[in-house]
């Protein structure tokens, strides 16, 4: 089946991927924390680098929390349509049957049942445009992470320099403060790099699985929209077309029952035949028989010598 076909485990495939990266990333950490935890942690003058990488990281926690949510809601889409193609080829009466209520393909039932009752027009792409319109919403704090994500790396730059910029300031305005003027630039210098490096790896990171989000939301919209086509629009979709095919069976219906009508009548006359030619033989025997009788009896009335009758005279 098409829709089978479209919906072979493109979510699933996106979910084994997302473990397999978010495992990957672990353990290069795990194995690289000597050379990490010096560029990020030691001799650093102020907060502000681990107060930046940490918001950086939280962001990027959450929007991949949000997109694996998004990727399992998918997932459960993707079964339910393929639950409903398995109901129709099974011929059951319930198409609904093992479904999730709150599932997209058993709104799209209930919402052309609804305007089906009410006599209306079934605009399929109307339908189409306010499932994307809906599905659009779910995806506001995951298109607010990626638009800012690249800008929290360019954020930290800034504050970073800044304090770069302090640090050559006390450099310039005291030589006795010139140690500690010299350790703020550094400072500073190090720490613009270092949220700028996981501002690019998290952003590179999300964008990506970001990217593949909206493919899984495409690739299971088409196939709503398939199933819609296939299934769901001859149920409850009335159009000229329809009433023309439906006349053009109605017709052909009444010629075929005509034609058995025929048929049934033809039988009935030639058993009426076969009756009248049946009575007319049965006759003929009654006759014979009787005119045999009366034969039989004058000849037993000459054998015996007997007397005729009044009626027989």
């Amino acid at each position: 089946m098409d829709i089978q076909r479209l919906l072979t485990g493109l979510s699933l495939k996106i979910i084994i991927q997302f473990g397999v990266v978010i495992t990957a990333a672990i353990l290069l950490v795990a194995l690289n924390l000597d050379l990490i935890y010096p560029f990020y942690f030691e001799n650093q003058l102020t907060n502000t680098g681990v107060v930046i990488n940490s918001a950086i990281l939280s962001l990027l926690v959450i929007g991949l929390g949000n997109v694996f949510y998004h990727l399992l809601r998918y997932r459960r889409e993707e079964n339910a349509i393929a639950g409903f193609v398995n109901n129709v080829e099974s011929i059951r009466p319930d198409l609904m049957e093992g479904l999730p209520a709150d599932s997209m393909v058993v709104r799209r039932q209930l919402t052309m049942q609804s305007i089906q009752r009410a006599n209306g027009e079934i605009n399929h792409g109307a339908l189409a445009a306010m499932l994307n319109a809906d599905e659009a919403t779910h995806f506001g704090l995951i298109r607010f992470i990626n638009n800012i994500l690249i800008l929290t790396g360019v954020f930290g730059t800034i504050v970073s320099l800044s304090i770069a910029l302090l640090g050559a300031s006390d450099l310039i305005d005291s030589a006795s403060a010139s140690l500690g003027g010299m350790g703020l630039v550094i400072h500073g210098m190090s720490t613009a790099l270092s949220t700028t490096i996981t501002a690019i790896v998290s952003y590179v990171i999300f964008g990506y699985f970001y990217t593949r989000l909206n493919d899984v939301q495409m690739h299971c919209l088409s196939g709503i929209e398939q199933l819609t086509s296939i299934y769901l629009l001859p149920r409850y979709a009335k159009s000229s077309d329809d009433i023309v095919h439906r006349m053009g069976d109605l017709i052909k219906s009444v010629i075929h029952a005509a034609n058995k009508l025929k048929q049934t009548q033809d039988t009935y006359q030639n058993a009426a035949m076969t009756l009248q030619q049946t009575i007319d033989t049965n006759q003929q025997q009654i006759d014979q028989l009787v005119d045999e009788i009366h034969g039989i009896k004058q000849i037993l009335r000459e054998g015996f010598r007997l007397p005729l009758t009044d009626r027989e005279n």
